[in-house]
């Protein structure tokens, strides 16, 4: 059962073969890293999950978080997930050596992150939250701050979050309103966050809250916004713990991730809340944002986790449950043979192709994006950091979004797989359904990634981001082409990168006439139909690696592997990239449905 969440080799084919690991692993700051060194530490993590991650997966979900008299309380293998991951370095994996991290590359933190979420969503945030929340004391925070959170935080004895969200607020964080006024060496801080994933709970000594909040005289909107450290619980200098006015009010009761607590957290209510301010003054979204990049990149490597865990549970389903006869070669279905397993349907077959190609496609995007971060700060020379920046801003909302969106879709599909049964309690996939449908809302919605896309990143530097990512699609496109069998592919995917272009040439053209409003009304559209054909190239670099493999002999899976690779991007191609055909003609027709301010739409 243990062995039923994930495909490992899968994983494995994409870190090492299809992104090239070694690549990164060449740059200086990971010279002690080697592949034999991660397949350690990779292996280390799947027997980690197997034992203390799988087993507890529907537990979590039936004794769900909760909240009672001031505290909230979690299932106990949070406690011990959370120390023993300290103990295993998957905290403290990102840092520096001098301040006990293990300089590890952050492609293979996300693999190693990736496997825990298979095995259980609900856990690793707790650990991602910390993680982050330490990355940026240790990027912007004194010498005091660092010395005082960040070694109990990379321990595990001491949780971390960040608080943005306000109830007057939503997701417009120029609204913001939590204050912080001087008070010596430190502020007085006083508001209210919600829906703060990890807020507080009965599983850790401390928890260091990173809030955004206003200083006073601050200019408005965004540009008036200041980053504080919070603690729960405020260090003395005998290193006691006291309390420091950080008061949990409630907690939300989800449909779904159920173990993974998502609360309401007050500030200063009885004006005795300390915060100390890291960086400068006004600049704490900018800081902010570190984290909130690496969060999109981490909510994109959820979803697809759940998304691959689904499709393992639906196969498994599908490989044991005989169900109706194969038709004969008159149509009609013999009743005198025994029925047959369910995977033998066409239309099974086809949801479960779907499933594949959603969920490994997800997957290797989320990793071709970590691996974008790593040579974005690490590669030697600065002109390809500066390349490799320019493909991470591009491809952040789109791994956000495309395995949150399209993970749904899959799921839903593996439930449908088990018929009635996937409906019911009994089996693990109405679990997944749940689960997954909060991550096109986490950090930052599908709306405002599809924003960033059309608004943002398409347009920075005169179109240079979208350059180089065509620029690599086109070198996928050529070694496709090396294949008789590839070709066809690849020529189809050089004509949807002409319909990219053709579609931009019809929208920009608002933007530059200042029309914004009509420019982005169609913004998530064009997330979806972009984010199609950004994981067809994936699907063909996949095809292109499993037949060079096929040609050479010279292979480490079997012929099996690699063929299903190559008919499953044949699958992609068929039923998912034609769909950006009439996603370009929404996109490009001219009648707007959406702005019209002529008439009563909702009479």
């Amino acid at each position: 059962m243990a062995n039923q969440y994930i495909d490992l080799a899968t994983l494995k084919f994409l870190l090492y073969d299809v992104h090239d690991l070694s690549s990164v692993l060449d740059q200086a700051r990971f010279a002690d890293y080697d592949q034999a060194s991660v397949e350690l530490f990779l292996n280390a993590v799947k027997d980690f999950s197997d034992k203390e991650l799988f087993p507890f997966f529907r537990e979590m979900d039936e004794q769900a978080a909760h909240y009672k008299e001031g505290e909230i309380i979690v299932h106990s293998q949070v406690r011990k997930f959370m120390k023993k991951g300290g103990e295993m370095g998957l905290i403290s994996a990102l840092f520096d050596y001098d301040i006990g991290g293990l300089q590890m590359p952050s492609t293979v933190v996300t693999a190693a992150t990736y496997i825990q979420e298979t095995a259980n969503n609900h856990l690793p945030g707790y650990i991602g939250l910390t993680l982050g929340a330490a990355e940026l004391i240790v990027h912007f925070g004194s010498a005091l701050l660092k010395d005082a959170f960040v070694p109990k935080m990379i321990t595990g004895d001491w949780g971390g979050t960040m608080c943005l969200t306000e109830p007057q607020a939503g997701s417009s964080l120029s609204d913001i309103i939590t204050a912080a006024v001087p008070d010596g060496d430190t502020y007085k801080i006083s508001g209210q966050k919600i829906f703060i994933s990890g807020g507080d709970y009965l599983g850790v000594e401390n928890i260091v809250h990173l809030v955004l909040a206003r200083i006073e005289g601050a200019p408005a909107g965004t540009k008036g916004i200041s980053l504080f450290a919070v603690p729960k619980r405020r260090p003395q200098e005998n290193g006691d713990l006291i309390p420091n006015d950080v008061n949990t009010i409630g907690d939300f009761q989800k449909m779904g991730q159920k173990g993974y607590c998502t609360t309401h957290l007050s500030f200063g209510d009885q004006n005795d809340c300390q915060g100390w301010l890291v960086g400068e003054p006004n600049k704490g979204l900018k800081y902010m944002f570190l984290m909130m990049n690496g969060a999109r990149i981490g909510v994109g490597r959820g979803a697809a986790a759940i998304t691959m865990a689904a499709y393992q549970a639906s196969l498994n389903y599908a490989n044991e449950r005989p169900q109706g006869r194969s038709l004969t070669s008159t149509g009609k279905k013999d009743v005198s043979q025994e029925q047959t397993l369910i995977i033998n349907h066409p239309d099974v077959k086809r949801m479960l192709l779907f499933q594949k190609v959603v969920s490994e496609g997800a997957l290797s995007l989320v990793l071709l994006t970590s691996k974008y971060h790593d040579l974005s700060t690490t590669h030697s020379d600065p002109k390809e950091r500066e390349k490799y920046l320019l493909l991470l801003e591009m491809l952040t909302p789109i791994v956000k979004t495309y395995p949150s969106e399209m993970g749904s879709v899959s799921v839903s599909n593996g439930l449908q797989v088990l018929g009635g049964y996937g409906f019911c309690s009994d089996f693990i996939l109405q679990q997944y359904y749940r689960d997954i449908r909060i991550f096109p809302i986490y950090e930052g919605t599908t709306g405002i990634q599809s924003l960033d896309l059309l608004g943002r990143k398409i347009p920075m530097g005169n179109g240079k981001g979208l350059e180089l990512l065509s620029a690599e699609i086109v070198k996928a496109i050529n070694e496709a082409s090396q294949y008789t069998e590839l070709v066809p592919y690849a020529k189809k995917m050089g004509a949807k990168l002409k319909l990219v272009q053709k579609v931009l040439q019809f929208l920009m053209p608002f933007a530059q006439k200042g029309d914004y409003e009509r420019f982005l009304s169609d913004a998530t559209v064009f997330m979806e139909f972009f984010g199609n054909i950004v994981v067809g190239w994936l699907w063909l670099a996949m095809a292109t690696k499993a037949k060079g493999a096929l040609a050479s002999g010279d292979s480490q899976y079997t012929s099996d592997f690699y063929n299903a690779k190559v008919h499953a991007m044949k699958f992609y191609f068929k039923y998912e990239l034609t769909k950006t055909t009439a996603l370009a003609e929404v996109l490009m027709n001219e009648e707007v449905l959406t702005v019209a301010k002529d008439i009563k739409m909702f009479s």
